[in-house]
């Protein structure tokens, strides 16, 4: 068996991996709160916003974490269009719960189906990446954390889908955000520790890209968006308010008829 390390490099990849989780979540917290008191194409274009943001930064999140896995004695590659198939994985599944909680009358059971959809497709990103790697061996999954993985994204792909609908205050979105963030990390490290390599050299490397080749410019580009899309928008009044969207007061939902 091969030994396993999830952080390289130390505690850099790991924190920087947190940070993006929690911006992502961040601006797609407050993108969805404006959606939610949005008509027409304003409000698909702020649930096309999160879910951007929140699809690449939790797919950024899971890659940026993978440049400290390394696996004793091996070059890892990844497959690109695995890779790539992940990230749209990621933010199509993430835009699906955001726009039936988005559009839907029933909040709760619009709730629980967006949040069951997200998280099981956060899980499918999630494993779709891992089978991106390319290593000489086979990698093994023990099933009952692969299955305490999936709960836990299913569990943050609610809390979020929750957040965005009862969360209201730039405080509270700030306390949140960090939250999902840590939901995020766990998911990806319970998933990471049920993972297991036999080593075997006789295994074909051919048709991988090392990640600092293509993941990281990848997901450096991804980053910049979701930041600088967050500042565009940060400074950018509303019609009907004069403070910046992500820095002013939250928006206040409309009183539902009983």
């Amino acid at each position: 068996m091969g030994e396993i390390h999830h952080a390289d490099h130390g505690w850099i990849t790991p924190a920087v991996s947190y940070f993006v989780a929690c911006l992502g979540s961040f601006v797609a917290l407050r993108s969805a709160r404006w959606a939610l008191v949005s008509q027409g194409r304003t409000r698909a274009n702020w649930l096309l916003f999160a879910a951007t943001s929140l699809g690449a930064g939790i797919w950024s999140m899971h890659f940026i974490a993978m440049l400290g896995f390394s696996v004793s004695g091996v070059d890892i590659t990844y497959r690109p269009g695995l890779t790539v198939l992940s990230l749209v994985v990621a933010i199509v599944v993430v835009g699906v719960g955001l726009f039936t909680v988005g559009y839907s009358r029933r909040p709760v059971l619009s709730l629980l189906a967006g949040g069951l959809t997200t998280g099981l497709g956060v899980a499918a990103m999630h494993y779709l990446g891992m089978a991106a790697m390319v290593l000489p061996g086979h990698v093994h999954y023990d099933r009952t954390t692969v299955g305490l993985s999936i709960g836990i994204a299913v569990f943050a792909a609610t809390a979020a889908l929750w957040a965005a609908l009862n969360i209201r205050g730039t405080l509270a979105v700030l306390a949140a955000a960090p939250v999902m963030g840590v939901a995020v990390c766990a998911m990806h490290y319970t998933g990471m520790s049920a993972l297991s390599v036999e080593l075997d050299f006789s295994q074909s490397t051919q048709g991988g890209v090392m990640a600092l080749e293509f993941i990281f410019p990848l997901g450096v580009g991804l980053g910049c968006y979701v930041f600088f899309g967050a500042l565009a928008f940060a400074v950018s009044p509303s019609k009907n308010v004069t403070q910046p969207l992500v820095v002013g007061h939250a928006a206040p939902l409309a009183a539902r008829r009983r």
